[in-house]
């Protein structure tokens, strides 16, 4: 009796090593490697791959292609240098292959990407990407602010070589379609859901954008680190905003208490904006700064406290010039105020 019980254990566990075995080497669903997820009204679809044709890479590896909207040049360029650097550094294949070659839409590929950096223990990749998704179906405002920020990431940037360095490396940009979502939470009444998107970002890119803010088309934050903007801040189409700026509160209970920027402006490095203050179209914030009163379209302010400079009215958008020194030879010059 004691020998047929020793037997039937080992027989056990031999079994749930084959099985544990097994498991290890079967395909995981959902993983990238033999499907592909594809956007549709009711949800993310599963389509294999292995039906579509192959592109081989200088590395060896077979890439799936995917149905791709041929119509959508911004997407087509992106996909484009994903296999240029693909080709180029083999050790980065996968990863490309898995935030932009494996999926057919640039929406797509961006609710999977910010999906990925935003999951956490307790909130899952897939709960975040069916979120973002959702978004992005049903809300094109939001889509078509995001494709802006990236061709201003591109434009602006003097550092950004590629729409998809922009996209898959810049903190700046994904902190902003973070916010972008979270906003269209906010706006729906989901606020827990999206205050506690505001936080996730705030942990790992160091921005905190309240999601009550309002922020324009084509939004540039470069290097993004330590920007602070609050909760009634309202930030105009093509702005730029470099690191550790603040568009703070003035310490009122209710009401409008944050800044408010027109088009085109241009915040430099360690400004800081506090109040109800409005900031013209085309105006420029010198690095540093303090401003706590109106600055009119076209001006520069720079200074503890902040002091708008003499000179004639810029008529071209600073944010578009990403010029923080230009100003330094009218310092010395006359006030305004």
């Amino acid at each position: 009796m004691a020998a047929h019980v020793a037997n039937s254990r080992q027989s056990s566990v031999v079994h749930s090593s084959t099985r544990r075995a097994r498991a290890l080497h079967r395909p995981r669903s959902g993983c990238g490697r033999n499907q592909t997820q594809v956007a549709s009204r009711a949800g993310w679809q599963s389509q294999q791959s292995e039906r579509l044709a192959g592109v081989l890479c200088r590395s060896g590896i077979t890439v799936p292609l995917v149905p791709v909207d041929k119509d959508d040049t911004l997407w087509q360029k992106i996909r484009e240098e994903a296999r240029e650097a693909s080709n180029n550094e083999p050790a980065l294949a996968s990863y490309l292959y898995a935030t932009v070659l494996a999926h057919s839409t640039l929406e797509q590929s961006m609710a999977f990407l910010l999906a990925n950096k935003m999951a956490s223990p307790t909130l899952l990749a897939t709960q975040v990407m069916e979120l973002i998704s959702d978004v992005y179906l049903n809300d094109f405002e939001v889509t078509k602010a995001f494709r802006r920020d990236l061709c201003a990431a591109f434009d602006k940037d003097p550092a950004c070589s590629t729409y998809v360095q922009a996209m898959i490396h810049f903190k700046g940009f994904q902190a902003i379609q973070c916010h972008r979502v979270s906003h269209h939470l906010y706006m729906q009444g989901r606020r827990a859901l999206a205050l506690a998107l505001q936080s996730r970002v705030s942990e790992l890119f160091q921005v905190d954008i309240h999601p009550g803010a309002v922020l324009g088309e084509g939004i540039l934050i470069d290097h993004a680190t330590g920007v602070v903007i609050g909760e009634t801040a309202v930030v105009g189409n093509g702005c730029t905003l470099l690191h550790h700026v603040t568009l703070g509160g003035s310490g009122k209970d209710t009401g409008k208490r944050h800044p408010t920027l027109g088009d085109g402006v241009l915040v430099g490095a360690g400004a800081t904006l506090l109040g109800p203050i409005n900031v013209g179209d085309g105006a420029r914030i010198g690095a540093g700064s303090l401003v706590l009163t109106d600055i009119p379209a076209g001006r520069t302010a720079v200074g503890v406290p902040a002091k708008i400079l003499g000179g004639e009215v810029s008529t071209a958008p600073a944010a578009e010039m990403m010029d923080q020194t230009g100003y330094i030879n009218d310092y010395e010059g006359t006030y305004m105020i």
